[in-house]
């Protein structure tokens, strides 16, 4: 036995000590390119940002495919030959799944940065940047099922389960099993969001009763930024199975409201000046909408809405929390007979 050892050692020093110094100089030849092509290119060029999203993937995949090709030259009469040629030919096809992973991640970042937010074109650089998301993300999950097929299809109990996978990626989407069926619904939803694009990456949504933003779109599902900070998690299906409101779908204006019960003998032009007033002073006003009107008449008073107009959300509600604070300390200091208070007439017992 241990001579056996022995014989199978000796007879692998002169090529495994060739393939350690080919896939060493290779790593180095390698690295020294790198270092070269980063020396003398911008690095804000598209191509620098190609290389360096994918530079340690595609350095292991050059060094796995040399190893390959010392082990092709090899004496076939080397003991455990075919068992390391299938390790490293397994290995070649993970790191050159790597490597394409990210590069098409690096094609979302490329397409992302030749399409920067600038005044007045949010909504397009939005678009572009929702659309090029939920696409990178898809085509990720469609490479890796493809890198697994090919590592599978090298094993040969489990060629049939391989070739099932390629032909499902190829195809892009067929049903593996029940069980898979949500994420294969929520893959196909994001598929439609980025066609469609109910909503983009930064827009203000109001999901379930949550102003939210939204934060980051995956391949699956969204997370959405509640205004407290916290994180709802909503998957893709639920956009299209629910409604949902969009604050933000073509422009970020948003008309606020603020309703106040009173007495039927409060004057209603000095409630006016004051509301006008008050959105004159404020900064968050735009100027576009400011509106006084008695919406309802019951049996205890009478409710008015003040309509007004901000640039976004985030300044509309600050706008609506101050006009309402103001109007109520108006009230209070010069009309306080006319708050709304519980009326009752008292009457004589026998009458």
């Amino acid at each position: 036995m241990l001579e056996s050892v022995r014989n199978g050692l000796e007879a692998w020093v002169m090529p495994g000590l060739s393939a350690l110094i080919a896939v060493a100089a290779t790593w180095i030849v390698y690295r020294l390119a790198l270092a070269a092509v980063r020396r003398f290119s911008e690095s804000t060029s598209v191509a620098r940002l190609f290389l360096d999203a994918a530079a340690r993937a595609l350095g292991l995949s050059v060094s796995l495919l040399v190893l390959n090709g010392v082990l092709e030259t090899a004496p076939e009469d080397l003991p455990l030959l075919p068992q390391l040629q299938h390790l490293a030919t397994l290995l070649l096809i993970l790191a050159l799944t790597w490597a394409v992973v990210r590069c098409t991640s690096a094609i979302g970042d490329a397409i992302v940065k030749l399409n920067p937010v600038l005044e007045g074109e949010w909504k397009r650089a939005r678009k572009v940047e929702t659309q090029t998301r939920f696409l990178v993300r898809t085509l990720n999950i469609i490479v890796v099922i493809v890198g697994f097929g090919a590592a599978l299809m090298t094993f040969e109990p489990v060629q049939q389960l391989g070739a099932s996978l390629l032909a499902s990626a190829g195809i892009g989407g067929i049903i593996l099993g029940f069980a898979a069926r949500p994420v294969l619904s929520n893959l196909l939803a994001g598929m439609q969001i980025a066609l469609t694009q109910p909503f983009r990456i930064d827009d203000v949504l109001n999901v379930q009763g949550e102003w939210c933003w939204v934060e980051e779109v995956t391949a699956t599902y969204v997370v959405l930024r509640v205004w407290d900070l916290r994180r709802l998690v909503v998957p893709l299906q639920w956009f299209i199975e629910n409604p949902f409101q969009n604050w933000s779908r073509h422009t970020t204006d948003l008309v606020g409201a603020v309703t106040l019960w009173m007495d039927y003998g409060m004057p209603l032009e000095p409630l006016r000046e004051e509301f006008s007033r008050l959105l004159k002073a404020s900064s968050q006003w735009d100027g576009k909408t400011e509106s006084v009107q008695v919406i309802e008449a019951g049996e205890r008073g009478m409710q008015v809405r003040f309509l007004m107009s901000a640039g976004d959300s985030s300044k509309n509600w600050d706008l609506r929390c101050a006009v309402r604070e103001g109007l109520v300390t108006f009230v209070q200091e010069k009309y306080p007979e006319y708050l709304l208070r519980m009326r009752a007439e008292l009457v004589e017992p026998g009458e």
